[in-house]
């Protein structure tokens, strides 16, 4: 939205804060952001239609340039999950594919101009809309806290509910006198693990996001400057779906440990 969608001028400021706010739904607590739910469901919906049509087309042939592609890609995944996660599962790699084409593509949302989709929603009677779901701390957290339930699940599943609580109780210091001081040293680096995990995503992408928030405040210069900084920013699409992947597998990987 600009000064003239709304008819008056807006400031700096004033400009930034729209283009922050959620399409949202209820209060407090209970609230939902309906745009960044919306589109990472929609990108992920895109996700699975992208690779289960080329799966269903696939030949054995001279493949076509976007089954190479995705070929590629999943070799890639392949390869990074076989060398790092030392368990053994069906999910991991399945898993570990979602997590990285998924974040990619709501990653890739952040390269659209950031006044089309909003401009386009105003003029559908939707006051806000925010395009890019990883900017949501709300969505970032919840896909490192899920990878934080499957930690705990395998570290159950493995090690067994002793195992798994005499993991947190007698390391680093073997002493049942130190129990207490293992649990609290052993939970804060446990659940520091999945908030890390997705404060890291979403702080990236917002830092990147504002850029092109104040590429836009420049008027005339703000479509040759995007593009400018979007190809230094697809760097950063790609190297934070990567690092989100490769945690989650080391992660999991640790959990399935056996000391």
């Amino acid at each position: 939205m600009s000064a003239s969608d709304t008819g008056e001028a807006l400031t700096s400021g004033d400009y930034i804060l729209h283009h922050l706010q959620n399409l949202t739904v209820g209060e407090g607590f209970w609230s939902l952001n309906v745009d960044s739910l919306l589109f990472s469901i929609g990108l992920g919906a895109l996700f699975c239609w992208i690779f289960s049509s080329v799966a269903k087309k696939a030949t054995t042939g001279v493949p076509g340039k976007l089954q190479c592609f995705i070929e590629m890609t999943v070799e890639f995944v392949d390869g990074t999950v076989k060398d790092t996660f030392h368990g053994r599962s069906a999910l991991i790699a399945p898993l570990s594919l979602t997590i990285f084409v998924w974040i990619i593509f709501m990653n890739t949302m952040d390269l659209i101009p950031v006044d089309w989709l909003p401009s386009a929603s105003y003029a559908m009677g939707i006051e806000y809309m925010r395009v890019v779901p990883t900017t949501d701390p709300n969505i970032t957290l919840g896909m490192s806290f899920s990878v934080f339930f499957l930690m705990i699940f395998y570290s159950i599943k493995i090690k067994g509910v002793g195992g798994f609580v005499k993991e947190l109780t007698m390391q680093p210091f073997n002493h049942p006198v130190m129990i207490p001081v293992n649990l609290v040293m052993e939970l804060v680096a446990l659940i520091a693990k999945p908030i890390s995990l997705g404060l890291r995503l979403f702080g990236n992408m917002y830092a990147g996001e504002m850029i092109f928030f104040l590429i836009a405040l420049l008027g005339v210069w703000q479509l040759p400057l995007h593009f400018v900084w979007a190809v230094f920013h697809i760097m950063v699409v790609i190297l934070q779906a990567f690092i989100f992947m490769m945690l989650t597998v080391v992660y999991l990987s640790m959990s399935c440990e056996d000391h």
